[in-house]
Protein backbone atom coordinates (compact mmCIF):
# COMPACT_ATOMS: atom_id res chain seq x y z
CA UNK A 1 0.00 0.00 0.00
CA UNK A 2 1.06 2.96 -1.12
CA UNK A 3 1.80 6.19 1.67
CA UNK A 4 -0.81 8.37 0.28
CA UNK A 5 -3.59 5.53 0.01
CA UNK A 6 -2.93 4.86 3.66
CA UNK A 7 -2.94 8.20 5.08
CA UNK A 8 -6.12 8.72 3.08
CA UNK A 9 -7.69 5.52 4.80
CA UNK A 10 -6.18 6.76 7.77
CA UNK A 11 -8.14 9.98 7.68
CA UNK A 12 -10.92 8.22 6.56
CA UNK A 13 -11.17 5.83 9.90
CA UNK A 14 -10.47 9.00 11.92
CA UNK A 15 -13.62 10.63 10.48
CA UNK A 16 -15.31 7.82 10.99
CA UNK A 17 -14.32 7.31 14.89
CA UNK A 18 -15.45 10.83 15.19
CA UNK A 19 -18.71 10.78 13.86
CA UNK A 20 -19.32 7.67 16.13
CA UNK A 21 -18.45 9.72 19.10
CA UNK A 22 -20.82 12.62 18.11
CA UNK A 23 -23.78 9.67 17.92
CA UNK A 24 -22.10 8.09 20.90
CA UNK A 25 -23.16 11.51 23.39
CA UNK A 26 -24.51 8.42 25.89
CA UNK A 27 -20.72 7.73 26.45
CA UNK A 28 -19.20 9.93 28.83
CA UNK A 29 -15.57 11.16 28.50
CA UNK A 30 -14.79 9.77 32.00
CA UNK A 31 -16.23 6.39 30.62
CA UNK A 32 -13.96 6.28 27.79
CA UNK A 33 -10.89 7.24 29.74
CA UNK A 34 -11.44 4.93 32.29
CA UNK A 35 -11.80 2.28 29.44
CA UNK A 36 -9.50 3.29 26.60
CA UNK A 37 -6.99 5.91 27.89
CA UNK A 38 -8.41 8.85 26.15
CA UNK A 39 -11.08 10.77 25.53
CA UNK A 40 -12.81 13.26 23.09
CA UNK A 41 -10.81 15.80 24.68
CA UNK A 42 -7.11 13.80 24.17
CA UNK A 43 -8.30 13.42 20.52
CA UNK A 44 -8.81 17.12 20.04
CA UNK A 45 -5.55 17.92 21.54
CA UNK A 46 -3.61 15.45 19.51
CA UNK A 47 -5.54 16.85 16.47
CA UNK A 48 -4.41 20.59 17.55
CA UNK A 49 -0.73 19.24 17.93
CA UNK A 50 -0.61 17.81 14.63
CA UNK A 51 -2.36 21.35 13.19
CA UNK A 52 0.63 22.91 15.23
CA UNK A 53 3.53 20.55 14.03
CA UNK A 54 2.57 21.15 10.50
CA UNK A 55 2.55 25.38 11.13
CA UNK A 56 -0.93 25.66 11.82
CA UNK A 57 -2.33 27.70 14.56
CA UNK A 58 -5.71 25.79 15.91
CA UNK A 59 -7.24 26.85 19.34
CA UNK A 60 -8.22 24.44 21.56
CA UNK A 61 -11.78 25.69 21.67
CA UNK A 62 -11.57 25.42 17.44
CA UNK A 63 -10.17 21.76 17.69
CA UNK A 64 -12.89 20.74 20.21
CA UNK A 65 -15.38 21.88 18.16
CA UNK A 66 -13.93 19.69 15.10
CA UNK A 67 -13.91 16.71 17.38
CA UNK A 68 -17.08 17.54 19.31
CA UNK A 69 -19.10 18.44 15.88
CA UNK A 70 -20.46 21.76 18.14
CA UNK A 71 -18.60 24.07 20.75
CA UNK A 72 -17.33 22.44 23.70
CA UNK A 73 -19.97 23.84 26.41
CA UNK A 74 -22.68 23.29 24.62
CA UNK A 75 -22.13 19.42 24.35
CA UNK A 76 -21.38 19.46 28.03
CA UNK A 77 -24.75 21.42 28.37
CA UNK A 78 -26.45 18.85 26.46
CA UNK A 79 -24.79 15.49 27.30
CA UNK A 80 -21.94 15.64 30.06
CA UNK A 81 -23.42 14.08 33.12
CA UNK A 82 -21.94 14.28 36.93
CA UNK A 83 -18.96 11.70 37.28
CA UNK A 84 -20.02 9.06 39.90
CA UNK A 85 -17.76 8.45 42.83
CA UNK A 86 -16.40 5.40 41.35
CA UNK A 87 -16.11 6.89 38.17
CA UNK A 88 -13.70 9.02 39.81
CA UNK A 89 -11.97 6.44 41.55
CA UNK A 90 -11.51 4.93 38.51
CA UNK A 91 -9.97 7.65 36.77
CA UNK A 92 -7.36 8.50 39.69
CA UNK A 93 -6.14 4.67 39.96
CA UNK A 94 -5.69 4.77 36.17
CA UNK A 95 -5.51 8.21 34.88
CA UNK A 96 -3.14 8.15 31.66
CA UNK A 97 0.35 9.73 31.54
CA UNK A 98 -0.41 12.01 28.04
Amino acid sequence: MDDSTKTELEAAAFRRLMSHLRDRTDVQNIDMMNLAGFCRNCLSNWYKDAAEERGIELSKDDAREIVYGMPYAEWKTKYQTEASESQKVAFEANKPQH
